[in-house]
């Protein structure tokens, strides 16, 4: 059973969890769902401390995390993005798999958030490097720290001017060549612009006279998405279509 590994540093506090998980359970003031899920958390750690549970780690984790949001949200307490937990665990640097010349530009993004999660997505999806406008907010910031689950520290990054970009250039802004459409290049930067007002106009100009413009279509009214989500669909075609070229 792994739970009862002594490397897990985790066998030890079932007992006291156990108990903390029954006092719950027992607890009146829960009803309905919240009551079922604190049931069937003490119902599981107890079963760990038989020698012949076959219930993992992972199992009992999610359980305790189930139970955390129940308590915060019975004290009118939502955690942010941020405060979400990592399953990942630490990164394995050597697993890491790189497109050689291929950058991101984020030019004046101002949401901590928003850079650690971009930080995230470029590092999940190969970028060989992640290049920040000097009004770019910093990736020191906790918050953005905190969704970029441990990959500023993987991610080679860098302040720089718009003119010094690594070339070939593009942008991700309306009015561009679909997404679907878009020819992807071998090397080169993607620019993404603010999440008030978008691509400048100088970096426009500079993408213009380079590769362009690449669009993500959308059917709703808003007609729009959050950089970071829009940064994650362009990303993941880049990175598909290098894939299937450099295979």
């Amino acid at each position: 059973m792994e739970i009862s590994r002594p490397e897990n540093g985790f066998a030890a506090d079932v007992p006291y969890l156990t108990a903390v998980l029954r006092l719950l359970a027992e607890d009146t003031g829960f009803s309905g769902a919240s009551a079922a899920a604190l049931s069937s958390a003490w119902e599981a750690f107890r079963l760990a401390e038989s020698p012949v549970s076959e219930l993992s780690r992972g199992e009992l984790l999610r359980r305790l995390n189930g139970t955390r949001h129940i308590l915060l949200a019975e004290i009118g307490k939502h955690p942010a993005d941020w405060d979400f937990i990592d399953h990942g665990g630490r990164l394995d640097q050597s697993q890491r798999r790189v497109f050689p010349g291929v950058a991101v530009y984020l030019e004046d993004i101002r949401s901590p958030f928003n850079v650690g999660a971009m930080f995230r997505t470029a590092e999940s999806f190969g970028a060989e490097t992640l290049l920040l406008s000097p009004l770019c907010a910093d990736p020191g910031h906790p918050r953005a720290e905190r969704t970029a689950m441990g990959c500023i520290a993987v991610l080679p990054w860098e302040r720089v001017p718009l003119e010094e970009l690594p070339g070939p250039v593009f942008a991700l802004e309306t009015g561009g060549t679909p997404l679907a459409d878009f020819n992807f290049p071998l090397r080169g930067t993607a620019i993404v612009g603010s999440e008030e007002l978008g691509v400048s106009p100088g970096a426009l100009a500079l993408a213009d006279q380079s590769l362009g413009r690449v669009s993500i279509p959308v059917y709703g009214a808003k007609g729009s998405l959050n950089a970071g989500v829009a940064f994650g669909i362009v990303m993941q075609a880049w990175a598909f279509s290098l894939s299937q070229r450099r295979s």
